[in-house]
């Protein structure tokens, strides 16, 4: 699970790092609010963690830009020294999912952190059957059945159909989708990603016909969005066939 640390206080990003780190969150440190949104546009983040208190642009108008952006952010953790009820409804209202009170405590991090986790994964280790719109997933032979057809893909396809499926509208960059399907791999061409991409789409006729569509991002990497089979199939009619 990949991290944004955003403080222009860096030991207090190296702090939450060197907490992070030893339980698997592969962490990356910012100083700057604007390098944070800048860096969003380019790689995907599992999680953002924001300091309320920084001097070109506060976390709660980091959250604000957040919510301005084409894409909806990942969820935010805020860190305030603030203890004022009032204070932190403003920093909920603006768009924080949750926030923990200065001074840190380990463990509170922790716990929080999970808990946000949670929420985007589901256990490895208890693989479930998911069904989105016509897709059935069923991990246990790496298929997927739809319009009464049976696809078995590779486990790394298998893996990417996951991620895509779980992360619907949501653009995912290239480092990210290497990084959670083939670890840390430096030397791992982003060819070989694209090559999965293209059999994914082929096999599991990704197009709109079937409700959802695999597109690139240009420059950044893929997106995989539902959509409206129906409205679809009446724009590729024509207003002809509509009167009839």
């Amino acid at each position: 699970m990949k991290v944004a640390l955003l403080d222009d206080d860096e030991s207090h990003n190296a702090l939450v790092a060197g907490l992070l780190g030893p339980v698997g969150y592969d962490c990356v440190s910012f100083t700057h609010p604007e390098r944070l949104l800048s860096e969003l546009r380019r790689q995907t983040f599992d999680l953002l963690i924001i300091d309320w208190n920084m001097p070109d642009l506060s976390g709660i108008e980091t959250l604000r830009r957040l919510g301005e952006m084409s894409t909806a952010p990942p969820p935010v953790l805020l860190l305030t020294s603030r203890s004022i009820e009032a204070d932190l409804v403003e920093g909920l209202n603006a768009g924080a999912d949750d926030y923990i009170v200065k001074p840190l405590q380990p463990q509170v991090l922790l716990a929080r952190v999970n808990a946000l986790a949670r929420r985007i994964y589901r256990p490895s280790s208890t693989p479930q059957v998911e069904q989105h719109g016509p897709y059935r997933l069923e991990p246990g032979g790496h298929t997927v059945s739809w319009a009464e057809r049976v696809e078995t893909l590779t486990p790394k396809e298998f893996q990417l159909a996951v991620i895509l499926f779980n992360n619907l509208a949501r653009p995912l960059s290239r480092d990210y989708l290497l990084r959670r399907i083939w670890g840390q791999r430096p030397d791992l061409e982003t060819r070989t990603l694209d090559a999965h991409v293209s059999r994914l789409r082929s096999k599991l006729e990704l197009r709109p016909a079937n409700g959802f569509r695999l597109t690139t991002v240009y420059g950044f990497g893929y997106r995989l969005e539902a959509c409206n089979p129906q409205a679809q199939a009446e724009a590729n009619a024509g207003p002809g066939a509509l009167r009839a």
